[in-house]
C-alpha cells in the first residue's frame, strides 16, 4: 500500500497526501514515531487524520503509514480489572515500560499474551455451532466467568475442542465450516464504531437496583435502559456516577472517564479494590473495566474513548451478562467533536457544535438495550448506559443536554441549590423523571414490595404539596397554614432529610437495599397517617411536632441491613407514642365535658 506524506498539521488534525488507497476510519501510523491516527475525512487523494497523541514536532513531509484496518478493540480474557486509555492501551503496562507519563508512539498489547488461562470446554466435539454460541469458560476473576463465544460469521461443526491451559492466542477450538477449517482463539477484534449485532431488541422490564433511594424509589432505571445526569459544576455528577458504578445491580461495570479530572479516576482505582460488592461478596474491581481519558490526555482520543468503552460492554452483553456503562462526561466528548469539527472547517451548528452532534449522541445511546443475542439458543443480555452531562453554568438548554434528553428515558436533574444546602445526591425530585414506570411496575412489585407503586405515588404527592405550600409560607408565613398542612410540611421535610438525603461516604448509608428503602419510606408515611389521625382526634399540632420517634426515624438510614428488626421497633414506637397522646387529649376532652 502507498505511503502517505503530511502536507498540513493543525493540532490533532493532520492532512496527508497520496492516500487514495485508504478508507474512512482506517487507522494509520503518523511519522516515524508511529503516532496512532484515524482517517475521519477523505478528499480525492487527501486524507484528514485525527491523531490520538500529541503532534508537536510533526510537520509537512513526514510519512504516514496506512494499516488498512479500522480502529478496533481486542476482546478476550484480561479485560476485567484493567484500566485503558481512550484507544485501549493498558496504562499499567505503559507505566511499567516508560514510567508515569505516556510517551508518544508507545505500543502496548491490550491483553496479556503471556498469561495462561484455565479453559473449560462447555461445547462438545461434533456439535453444530454458530455465531455467539459458547465454546467454553474461563474463571477470569472471582466474580466473572469469561465465556468464549464463536466469532461473527463463523458457523459449522466442532472438529476439535479440549479443556486445558492456554494463552489467548492459542487455538482452543477448530470449527469445520463450508469454506474450510476455522481456528478459534480466545481473543477477537471488533471495530469500535460498528455496533455488535444481535437478533432483536426486547422491552426493558427488569429494575436496575442502584442502592440509591432517590433513584430506586422515584426515578428507577431499567436494565437495558438509558439515563442522563446533567448538572452544574459541584453538584455531584461524578460522585453519583461513582455510586452507581459501585452499587448498581449489574454483573459488569464499564466506567469511562471522558475528559474529567485525573484525581476522580484515581478515586475509583483506590476505592474499588477495597469495597465489597453486596451481591457477590467480592471486591468491586473484580467486575469492572476502566477507560481513562482524563483532561490532560490528548483531546482526539477522548472522542474514541466512549466507543471503546461501549464496544467492550457489548462484548460482555453478548455473553449474556447485565452490563452498565458510566460515561463521565459526554459533554467533554462533545467538546472533542467540536474541536475536531472546527479544524476540519465544517459548517458549525448550535454553539459551534457540529451539525451531526445529535446523531452521534443518539447512535451512542442506541447501543444500549435488552437484547436477544446472536446464538443458537435464547440467551439474553442487557446494556444500560448512564451519561453525565456538564452544561456550562448548569444551563439545561445546552445543545448536548437537549440532544441527550431526546434519546434517553431517565432524567436525573442535579441542582446546585440542593448541593449548596449540602443535600446529596442533589437530584431534584420535582424536575427529574423516569419513563420506565409502566415497564417496571411488575418488576417493582415483585422485587421491592407489592404496594411500592402506591407508596411512591403518595410520597411524591406529599413532596409536590410541600412545593405549593412553600409559596404560601413565603407570602404569609407558616402560622397561616392549617394544622394538617403543617403536618404535610413536617412529613415532606422528613422525606427530604431522612429518606432522599444519602451519605455516599458513610459505611452503612452508602448503599440501601430495596427492602430497607421500602421499609424507611413506609415508616415515614406511617407516622404521617398516625399524625393526621391524631390531629383529627384532638391532639394539637405542637405536640405532634415534637414527638421523640422523629429522631429515631432520622437515624434509621444508619441502621445496618442485618438489623432491620430495629426499623420495626421504630414503627411500634411511633404507634405507641401517638396512642399515648390520643388517650391524653381524649381524657382532657372528657374532663372538660366535650
Amino acid at each position: 500500500m502507498k505511503q502517505g506524506v503530511i502536507i498540513k498539521v493543525s493540532g490533532p488534525l493532520v492532512v496527508a497526501d497520496n492516500m487514495s488507497d485508504s478508507k474512512m476510519f482506517d487507522v494509520v501510523k503518523v511519522s516515524d514515531e508511529g503516532l496512532i491516527g484515524e482517517i475521519i475525512e477523505l478528499h480525492g487523494d487527501k486524507a484528514f487524520i485525527q491523531v490520538y497523541e500529541e503532534t508537536g514536532g510533526i510537520g509537512p513531509g513526514d510519512p504516514v503509514y496506512p494499516t488498512s484496518m479500522p480502529l478496533s478493540v481486542e476482546l478476550g480474557p484480561g479485560l476485567i480489572t484493567s484500566i485503558y486509555d481512550g484507544i485501549q492501551r493498558p496504562l499499567s503496562v505503559i507505566r511499567d515500560q516508560v514510567g508515569d507519563y505516556i510517551t508518544r508512539g508507545v505500543v502496548a498489547e491490550p491483553l496479556d499474551r503471556s498469561k495462561v488461562w484455565d479453559f473449560t470446554a462447555t461445547a462438545k466435539e461434533g456439535d453444530e455451532v454458530e455465531t455467539g454460541d459458547i465454546l467454553g469458560e474461563i474463571k477470569e476473576t472471582v466474580a466473572v466467568v469469561h465465556r468464549v463465544i464463536v466469532p461473527h460469521h463463523v458457523k459449522g461443526k466442532v472438529k476439535k475442542l479440549k479443556s486445558g491451559q492456554y494463552k489467548i492466542d492459542d487455538t482452543v477450538c477448530e470449527i469445520e465450516a463450508k469454506d474450510g477449517i476455522k481456528k478459534i482463539t480466545m481473543v477477537q477484534k471488533w471495530p469500535v464504531r460498528v455496533p455488535r449485532p444481535y437478533k432483536r431488541k426486547l422491552r426493558p422490564e427488569n429494575l436496575l437496583i442502584t442502592g440509591q433511594r432517590v433513584v430506586d424509589a422515584f426515578f428507577p432505571l431499567a436494565k437495558g435502559g438509558t439515563a442522563c445526569v446533567p448538572g452544574p459544576f459541584g453538584s455531584g455528577k461524578t460522585v453519583i456516577q461513582h455510586q452507581l458504578a459501585k452499587w448498581a445491580d449489574a454483573e459488569i461495570i464499564v466506567y469511562i472517564g471522558c475528559g474529567e479530572r485525573g484525581n476522580e479516576m484515581t478515586d475509583v482505582l483506590l476505592e474499588f479494590p477495597h469495597l465489597k460488592d453486596p451481591k457477590s461478596g467480592a471486591t468491586l474491581i473484580n467486575r469492572t473495566v476502566l477507560i481513562a481519558n482524563t483532561s490532560n490526555m490528548p483531546v482526539a482520543a477522548r472522542e474514541a474513548s466512549v466507543y471503546t468503552g461501549i464496544t467492550i460492554a457489548e462484548y460482555f452483553r453478548d455473553m449474556g451478562y447485565s452490563v452498565a456503562v458510566m460515561a463521565d462526561s459526554t459533554s467533554r466528548w462533545a467538546e472533542a467533536m467540536r474541536e475536531i469539527s472546527g479544524r476540519l472547517e465544517e459548517m458549525p451548528g448550535e454553539e459551534g457544535y457540529p451539525a451531526y452532534l445529535g446523531t452521534r449522541i443518539a447512535e451512542f445511546y442506541e447501543r444500549s438495550g435488552r437484547v436477544s443475542v446472536l446464538c443458537s439458543g435464547n440467551r439474553e443480555g442487557t446494556l444500560s448506559t448512564i451519561g453525565a452531562v456538564s452544561p456550562p453554568g448548569g444551563d439545561l438548554s445546552d445543545p448536548v443536554v437537549q440532544a441527550t434528553l431526546r434519546v434517553v428515558k431517565v432524567f436525573w436533574s442535579l441542582e446546585d441549590k440542593l448541593a449548596f444546602q449540602r443535600h446529596f445526591p442533589a437530584i431534584s425530585w420535582l424536575n427529574s423523571y423516569s419513563l420506565y414506570h409502566e415497564n417496571l411496575e411488575e418488576s417493582l412489585r415483585n422485587e421491592v414490595a407489592p404496594d411500592i407503586v402506591e407508596t411512591r405515588q403518595e410520597a411524591m404527592k406529599i413532596l409536590q404539596e410541600e412545593a405549593e405550600l412553600a409559596e404560601i409560607v413565603k407570602l404569609v408565613g407558616v402560622d397561616s397554614l392549617s394544622p394538617a398542612d403543617r403536618i404535610t410540611l413536617e412529613t415532606a421535610r422528613s422525606l427530604r432529610e431522612d429518606f432522599l438525603h444519602q451519605n455516599a461516604f458513610h459505611e452503612v448509608d452508602s448503599y440501601c437495599s430495596s427492602k430497607k428503602m421500602n421499609t424507611m419510606l413506609k415508616l415515614i408515611l406511617k407516622l404521617h397517617h398516625l399524625s393526621i389521625d391524631a390531629l383529627n382526634g384532638g391532639v394539637p399540632f405542637e405536640e405532634l411536632a415534637k414527638i421523640k420517634v422523629k429522631e429515631d426515624i432520622a437515624r434509621s438510614k444508619y441502621i445496618p441491613e442485618d438489623q432491620s428488626v430495629q426499623l420495626e421497633k421504630i414503627a411500634k414506637s411511633a404507634e405507641s407514642e401517638i396512642e399515648v397522646l390520643k388517650r391524653m387529649y381524649a381524657q382532657k376532652d372528657v374532663v372538660l365535658g366535650f
